[in-house]
């Protein structure tokens, strides 16, 4: 047996959220990447208690002044040697612009091999046509897409993003060139796309995924999969971290690694196909491993939530104790079960395939 480590020697920066009980943010992030193999450093956006989705919690949040301090006090002891970034949860504008910040500095050392500095970009900012940050937020992150290699937002984060109104697949193409083209990112993925299409099955969802050409015209590839009727909280942190895993291990893999990994973003030829990109190669990986953690975590939540209401029961809490009870219990259930899941992240048992569009 191959006891080769799945990605090249990989250290990672990853800025995002932390809570101290739960999965989500950096307590995702840091756990998948290090398990596929990667030095992780965790520069937290926020310290609270549990995820904000349990309606109740406790913490602050970092500063960007205090978000720049942490990273100059990783550069002073030379601990800022990062091959790429990972951005989730930034709370404000001002923390967005600094993370930009530290990805520009650290992007403005590698002149000489443009290829040697990797920024995964997740624009965090809401879902479902509604906003979970400020309004100024949106544009802080406008001005930062050009630096980023790829970005991964949600529906409705692309819509704010490229000011396209996505309705169906025409308008969410037209969003994915318009990102490609005004705002120069080399690469986009869409996440969790739930528009109609004569192609899809029912009850399924697709992924969205494109790496532009060197005139900036957009290769774009689909993978449909099964939607799980769960409710789940971190998934967004989840495929971030997995893409920055697959992304690398893709690109090192691909038949032209010599000359992708001395390009700025990875950017393949023109000449190749949509889904033969290292973007759809990673993709269809990290929708692997997650539609097994999900499933598995959807398997647990079942159980665990017929115990609580015999708990509650049992008790014989008032009603509105018992709504609070179930609410609080079934966010602790729709915490992705990761620890007793790791195989999953490693080597999924199921496979997903990228189709050109």
């Amino acid at each position: 047996m191959s006891t080769e480590p799945p990605v090249p020697e990989t250290r990672v920066l990853a800025i995002a959220s932390h809570v101290v009980s739960g999965h989500v943010g950096n307590k995702i992030a840091v756990f998948a990447m290090q398990s596929l193999g990667c030095d992780v450093a965790a520069l937290n956006t926020v310290q609270f208690s549990n995820h904000t989705g349990y309606r109740q919690w406790k913490g602050s949040r970092t500063s960007a002044e205090e978000i720049w301090s942490l990273y100059e006090g990783l550069k002073q002891s030379y601990l800022d040697n990062f091959d790429m970034m990972l951005s989730g949860y930034v709370p404000g504008a001002a923390s967005v612009e600094t993370v930009g910040r530290i990805a520009e500095e650290l992007r403005s050392r590698t002149a000489s091999n443009p290829g040697d500095f990797f920024w995964v970009l997740d624009p965090v900012m809401g879902d479902n046509g509604k906003l979970y940050v400020a309004d100024d937020v949106a544009p802080a992150y406008q001005k930062l897409l050009s630096h980023a290699d790829v970005i991964l937002p949600n529906q409705f984060e692309a819509e704010l993003l490229s000011g396209v109104k996505i309705t169906n697949m025409e308008t969410l193409e037209e969003a994915i060139q318009v990102l490609h083209e005004r705002f120069q990112v080399p690469h986009v993925v869409i996440t969790s796309v739930s528009l109609s299409h004569s192609d899809h099955p029912p009850a399924s969802l697709s992924v969205i995924g494109s790496s532009r050409t060197s005139t900036g015209k957009a290769r774009t590839f689909k993978i449909v999969f099964p939607a799980i009727d769960c409710y789940f909280s971190g998934t967004g942190d989840m495929f971030g971290a997995l893409m920055v895993v697959r992304m690398r291990e893709a690109v090192a893999n691909a038949p032209d690694a010599e000359q992708l990994l001395l390009r700025r973003a990875w950017l393949s030829d023109d000449n190749v196909e949509a889904v033969d990109l290292p973007l759809a190669r990673a993709a269809e990986k990290v929708l692997a491993s997650m539609h097994e953690v999900l499933t598995k975590t959807c398997q647990g939540m079942e159980i665990e939530m017929l115990k609580a209401e015999e708990t509650l029961d049992r008790r014989g809490v008032s009603p509105e104790e018992r709504e609070k009870g179930l609410h609080l219990l079934k966010s602790r259930a729709a915490e992705l079960r990761l620890p007793r899941n790791v195989q999953s992240l490693r080597s999924p048992t199921i496979a997903f395939r990228a189709v050109k569009m």
